[in-house]
C-alpha cells in the first residue's frame, strides 16, 4: 500500500511538472510573438517614418527648400503599410514628351537620384502626407524604408505616360495607409529639383488583384475590371497599395491626371 501510494504521488508530481513546463513555454512563446508584433507594427513604423522624414529634409536642403503645399506636414506619421505589399508586377511604359509646359525631368537626373536614394517628394495635402520617392519597388531598399517606389519602366514625373508608384499601407512608415480617403479633385504634388508637377485625382479602384498589371500601363485601365481606368493617352499618376488593411490579398489603386 505504501509503495503504491508513493508511486501514485510521483506520477501526479511528474504530470504537474510537465503541465507547468508547458505553461511556461506557452507564456514565453506568447511574449516572443507579442514582441515581434510590436516590432513589426510599431517600431518599424517609427524607424521608417523618421528615416523618410530625414530624407525629405535632406532633399529640401539640397534643393533650397521649395515652397510647401497648403496643409503639408513633414511626412505624416501614420500607421502601417503591409510589409508584404507586393504591388502589381511592373509593366513597360514609355516616357514620351512632357505633357505640360514645365520641362520634363531628364532620365539622367532620375538615374542619379536612384543611385543616391530618393530623387523626388510626393505631397498629398488632403492627407498631410509628404513622402520621398525612389526608383524601384524593392522592399528592403525602397518600400521598407517608408518611401514611395517608382515602378521601373513607367513614365517619370511630368512625362506623358503613367508615373506609377507603390507604397506600404501598414508598417514600415505606411505612407499610403490613408489613400483610400482620396477623392476626385484632390491634389497629388510631385516635387523635383526646380520643378513641381501637380496631378489631380480622377478615379479610384477600391480593389483588384495583385496581378492586374493594366493599372500601371501607359494608359491605365484595369484588366480585371475594365470599367475602371482611362482610354486615351495622357500624363497620369498611379498610387498602388495593399487592401484590406493588414493584408496583401488585393490592391487599392488611385489615379490622377497632370494639371496643365
Amino acid at each position: 500500500m505504501v509503495v503504491q501510494g508513493q508511486s501514485r504521488r510521483a506520477r501526479r508530481a511528474g504530470l504537474v511538472g510537465v503541465l507547468w513546463a508547458a505553461a511556461e513555454l506557452t507564456v514565453t512563446v506568447g511574449v516572443v510573438v507579442l514582441l515581434l508584433v510590436v516590432h513589426q507594427v510599431w517600431w518599424t513604423n517609427r524607424q521608417a517614418a523618421a528615416a523618410a522624414r530625414e530624407q525629405v529634409r535632406s532633399l529640401e536642403r539640397d534643393w533650397g527648400r521649395p515652397e510647401r503645399a497648403p496643409g503639408d506636414e513633414p511626412l505624416a506619421s501614420g500607421s502601417s503599410a503591409d510589409p508584404s505589399v507586393s504591388p502589381p508586377a511592373p509593366v513597360g511604359g514609355s516616357a514620351g514628351p512632357a505633357a505640360s509646359a514645365a520641362p520634363a525631368p531628364r532620365p539622367s537626373e532620375r538615374a542619379a537620384g536612384a543611385a543616391a536614394g530618393a530623387y523626388a517628394v510626393l505631397r498629398i495635402p488632403r492627407l498631410g502626407l509628404v513622402v520621398p520617392v525612389a526608383q524601384g519597388i524593392d522592399k528592403r531598399s525602397v518600400l521598407d524604408r517608408g518611401y514611395a517606389g517608382h515602378y521601373p519602366g513607367t513614365a517619370g514625373p511630368g512625362e506623358r505616360g503613367n508615373f506609377a508608384l507603390a507604397g506600404h499601407r501598414n508598417t514600415h512608415g505606411e505612407p499610403f495607409r490613408y489613400v483610400n480617403r482620396l477623392r476626385a479633385g484632390d491634389e497629388l504634388i510631385v516635387d523635383m529639383r526646380g520643378r513641381r508637377y501637380t496631378y489631380v485625382v480622377g478615379k479610384v479602384l477600391g480593389e483588384t488583384t495583385e496581378r492586374d498589371t493594366g493599372v500601371i500601363a501607359p494608359v491605365p485601365r484595369s484588366v480585371v475590371k475594365p470599367e475602371y481606368g482611362y482610354g486615351e493617352p495622357g500624363a497620369y499618376i498611379t498610387l498602388t497599395t495593399c487592401t484590406p488593411e493588414y493584408s496583401s490579398k488585393y490592391r487599392l489603386v488611385v489615379w490622377g491626371t497632370l494639371r496643365p
